[in-house]
């Protein structure tokens, strides 16, 4: 929080956009905890958050077990999808004739809403671990695809003519001048791929899947134990937070990689 002084020698106040975040948490929990004790919100459907809490804390193990099954799905999942996704976008975008094709044909996937699509997943791989894998693992390949995609087409295409120039190998091109240069939208495409990826895998979980964070939510809405149920789901919100603090801190740490994101006129 700050205090800015105008031109005409008045003082205003001005609050810094992340105290202003920090307001808006701190309101929300409490409105969590107060409304549904007024009664202003049956606590069937949204429990006191101090509830919610006991909840989770009397029963972490459970939550504990089921979260590392959904954490080691999450790990496969996203090392298939956002290691495919953004080498293929890489490697698509390098390639003018290929990315014209795929480019396209990917929009038009990501367009489809993939969970009316799961049911097909458990057809070809059963309704164990492998179909919430695949099916995460499609959910958040797309995005890394068409965002490694158009990043490589922000890059200042100097660098690609001096790469071409010293006869720099497909692999070199990628490794050395695409991947740097594209590393703040390939890091965005990764942020967003991830968090559908965890998205992927709870919503798979929810439907068919006899454990993780997702079958706890669904086994508990079951029963309408709400206390339990936004347990689970405040398990996600934490997950979800962590994975993307530690994107944005390895957004920090690659500052020094970033080249130039000038945009070419048509793109390598």
């Amino acid at each position: 929080m700050t205090l800015a002084v105008s031109s005409s020698g008045t003082a205003g106040l001005r609050i810094e956009p992340r105290t202003v975040r920090r307001l808006l948490g701190v309101a929300l929990l409490l409105a969590w905890e107060t409304l549904p004790r007024a009664g202003l919100i049956p606590s069937l459907f949204l429990p006191p958050l101090s509830e919610t809490l006991m909840a989770l804390g009397s029963n972490w193990r459970d939550y504990g077990w089921h979260l590392l099954v959904s954490l080691r799905a999450i790990g496969i999942s996203m090392l298939i999808a956002c290691g495919l996704g953004i080498g293929g976008g890489l490697l698509c975008g390098s390639i003018a004739s290929v990315r014209r094709v795929a480019q396209p044909l990917a929009s038009g996937l990501y367009a489809v809403p993939f969970v009316i699509l799961y049911p097909l997943f458990t057809a070809w791989f059963g309704i164990g671990p492998q179909a919430k894998i695949a099916f995460a693992s499609i959910y958040g390949l797309l995005p890394c695809l068409l965002g490694t995609m158009a990043g490589v087409q922000t890059i200042d295409r100097h660098y690609v003519t001096v790469a071409r120039s010293l006869k720099a190998s497909r692999w070199q091109m990628i490794s050395r001048v695409l991947l740097p240069a594209a590393i703040p939208t390939v890091l965005s495409a990764f942020r967003i791929g991830g968090a559908l990826v965890i998205v992927g895998i709870v919503v798979a979980e929810m439907l068919t899947s006899a454990e993780g964070i997702g079958y706890l939510i669904t086994r508990y809405r079951t029963l309408l134990d709400s206390p339990r149920v936004f347990a689970g789901i405040l398990v996600v919100i934490a997950l979800v937070f962590a994975f993307d603090g530690l994107v944005k801190l390895f957004v920090d740490r690659t500052r020094h990689w970033r080249l130039s994101t000038r945009s070419g006129e048509s793109g390598p």
